[in-house]
C-alpha cells in the first residue's frame, strides 16, 4: 500500500472511530455541549448572603444556590445521604479524635485554580453560620498533610462531627477558594462568588434574579442545561401565571388552591417534595415571669387551639405530616410525642384557669414573609380562642437576622429544613446557648451536655428521647407539621431534579437536569 493510500485509509478509520465515539457519548448525554435555559420562579427574595456557604442560617434555602455554585467535601446525592464529592474518602481514628479527608484529584474552581487542603482549612475557619460555635469549640486543630489531604483533630470524641460537617446541617464543609476570597475580600466574594460547583456565577440582582451558566470543567459531569435563571416571584398567583405562560419552567411553593390548579392544568405537573422542614410556633417570652406565655397552661391552650390537619389540607393538599415535634421523623434519635388534638373548648378552659377568661393580647406574630400563607390560618385559630395577635411578616434575610440577634418578642413562626439528627436540630433551637434560643431550661441543658459526649448509641438515644419528652411536657413549642412543599413544572422539563435527593425540597443535582 503506497503512502497516499495509507493516509486515506487511516483518515477514514479515524473519522469512523470519531463518529462511533460521538454516537456512544451522545447516547449517554454527557458529551453534547450544554444548551437551553431553565427558569425558576422563587417564592422569596434571594439575598447575597444566601450565595455564601460561610453564612448558612439553619434553613435549607441557601443550598438551592450552593448546589449550583459550590461543592462540598461530602453532600447528599441521589441514593446517598453523604456522598463523596470534593473528597473521595474519609476516615476516623479508633478513639474518635481524628478525621482525615482525601481530596479528589484534578478538581478545580471556576477560575481554574485547583481545590486543595488549604482551601478546606480556610473554608472551615471562615465559616460563621448557625453552628460555627458548636463546630469550632470542639475542633482542636486542622492539619494540612499535603495538598490533597487534610486532618481534623477534635478536643474530645464527638459523635456528631460528620453530621455537622458533611451534611447540609451546616455549610462548613462547602469549599471556597482561599486565594480568590483573600484577593477580592468578603464583600467582593458576595458580589461575584467563585466556587467548584456545576454552574459558574454570571450575574445577581439582589432580590430580583440570579443567573448562572454551566461549568464545563465540573468533575462529576458537564451539565445538560447551559443557563439557569432564578427569579424572585413572591406572589403565588404570579408564579402560576409564569408557569402557564412558559416564562418559568419550575415554580416553587404553589400551595393550596394554586396547587390544585397546577394539578388540573394540562401540560403542568404538580410535584410534592416532602423534606426535613419542621414548622412550629416559638413562645419567645416563656422565660419572662411577667408574660402570659410563662404559664404552661397558656402554651397548652395554644396547642389545643390549632386544627393542624385542616391547615395541612388547605395549604398543602394534605401532603404535609403532622408529627407533634420540631424534629423530622427521619432523623436519628427522633421520639414520637403525642399529638395535641384540635380542642378549642379545652383551649378556652386552660386560658380561664390561667387567669385569662376573655383571652389576652399576645402582641406581634413574626414570620418569614415566605410562610405568610401558613402563618395566617394558625393565627386565625389562636384568635378564635382569645389569643389576639398581629401578623408581622419580614423579608427572609431580615427575619433571620432579627431572630438570631434576639430582637423579636412574643411569637415567632419557626422552621428549619437543614439536615442532621435530633441533637443537631435541638442544639440550635432548644438549648439555652442555641443561636435561635431566647432562653432554656436547666434540666434540658444538662441532659444535652451529657448526650454530646456519649459514644454509646443506645445510651445517647435514651438521653435524647428524654429531652424530647421534656420539650413536650413543658409545651415549649406549638409544633405544626413537617412540611411537604408543592412544586410545579412545565412541559419543557424532562428532568426537574425534584425528589432526586431524599428529604431535599429543591431541584438537584443541577447537572442532572434536562430539557425536552
Amino acid at each position: 500500500m503506497n503512502g497516499r493510500r495509507r493516509q486515506v485509509v487511516a483518515g477514514a478509520v479515524a473519522l469512523t472511530l470519531a463518529a462511533i465515539t460521538h454516537a456512544i457519548v451522545a447516547s449517554d448525554g454527557r458529551a453534547d455541549a450544554p444548551a437551553g435555559q431553565m427558569t425558576w420562579a422563587l417564592h422569596f427574595t434571594p439575598a447575597p448572603t444566601l450565595l455564601e456557604p460561610a453564612e448558612t442560617p439553619g434553613l435549607i434555602t441557601p443550598f438551592m444556590f450552593l448546589y449550583a455554585l459550590h461543592d462540598a467535601l461530602f453532600k447528599p446525592m441521589p441514593g446517598k445521604s453523604m456522598a463523596p464529592s470534593l473528597a473521595q474518602s474519609w476516615s476516623m481514628s479508633p478513639d474518635g479524635l481524628v478525621y482525615e479527608f482525601v481530596l479528589r484529584k484534578g478538581v478545580k474552581f471556576h477560575n481554574d485554580e485547583p481545590v486543595t487542603a488549604e482551601d478546606v482549612k480556610f473554608s472551615f475557619e471562615r465559616y460563621r453560620g448557625i453552628s460555627a460555635k458548636a463546630l469550632k469549640d470542639r475542633v482542636a486543630a486542622i492539619e494540612i498533610l499535603d495538598p490533597g489531604r487534610v486532618r481534623f483533630r477534635l478536643k474530645q470524641p464527638w459523635p456528631d462531627f460528620m453530621t455537622f460537617y458533611a451534611t447540609p446541617a451546616t455549610g462548613a464543609g462547602w469549599i471556597v477558594p482561599k486565594k480568590y476570597v483573600e484577593k477580592v475580600g468578603e464583600d467582593g466574594f458576595k458580589k461575584a462568588p467563585i466556587g467548584a460547583g456545576p454552574y459558574r456565577f454570571v450575574s445577581f440582582n439582589p432580590g430580583v434574579e440570579l443567573v448562572v451558566e454551566a461549568f464545563n470543567g465540573y468533575w462529576r459531569k458537564t451539565p445538560s442545561v447551559k443557563r439557569l435563571v432564578f427569579k424572585a416571584v413572591p406572589d403565588i398567583t404570579t408564579r402560576l401565571a409564569m408557569l402557564k405562560r412558559g416564562e418559568a419552567d419550575i415554580a416553587y411553593a404553589v400551595s393550596g388552591e394554586i396547587g390544585e390548579e397546577v394539578r388540573r392544568t394540562p401540560g403542568l405537573t404538580l410535584r410534592p417534595t416532602p423534606f426535613v422542614s419542621a414548622h412550629w410556633l416559638v413562645f419567645l417570652d416563656q422565660w419572662d415571669p411577667g408574660s402570659p406565655w410563662h404559664d404552661r397552661r397558656v402554651r397548652l391552650a395554644a396547642n389545643y387551639a390549632v386544627d393542624r390537619q385542616a391547615v395541612n389540607q388547605a395549604a398543602t393538599l394534605g401532603f404535609s405530616k403532622i408529627t407533634g415535634s420540631i424534629i423530622p421523623t427521619s432523623f436519628d434519635f427522633y421520639w414520637q410525642p403525642p399529638v395535641y388534638p384540635y380542642d378549642p373548648a379545652r383551649a378556652k378552659q386552660l386560658l380561664a384557669e390561667a387567669g385569662y377568661p376573655k383571652g389576652f393580647d399576645a402582641g406581634d406574630f413574626w414570620c418569614d414573609a415566605g410562610v405568610t400563607e401558613y402563618s395566617e390560618p394558625v393565627l386565625n385559630y389562636l384568635q378564635a380562642v382569645g389569643i389576639r395577635t398581629r401578623l408581622r411578616p419580614l423579608e427572609r434575610a431580615g427575619f433571620l437576622k432579627a431572630y438570631q440577634e434576639k430582637k423579636l418578642k412574643n411569637i415567632v413562626y419557626g422552621l428549619s429544613g437543614v439536615f442532621g439528627n435530633a441533637a443537631t436540630r435541638m442544639e440550635a433551637f432548644s438549648v439555652s446557648s442555641g443561636v435561635y434560643a431566647y432562653g432554656g431550661y436547666p434540666d434540658i441543658d444538662g441532659l444535652f451536655r451529657e448526650q454530646a459526649a456519649e459514644l454509646d448509641r443506645k445510651k445517647r438515644e435514651a438521653i435524647l428521647h428524654r429531652i424530647q419528652q421534656l420539650i413536650h411536657e413543658k409545651a415549649m413549642y406549638l409544633p405544626i407539621w413537617q412540611l411537604a412543599l408543592l412544586q410545579g413544572y412545565g412541559p419543557r422539563v424532562a428532568e426537574s431534579g425534584l425528589g432526586l435527593i431524599a428529604d431535599y425540597p429543591w431541584s438537584a443535582p443541577y447537572e442532572d437536569l434536562r430539557l425536552k
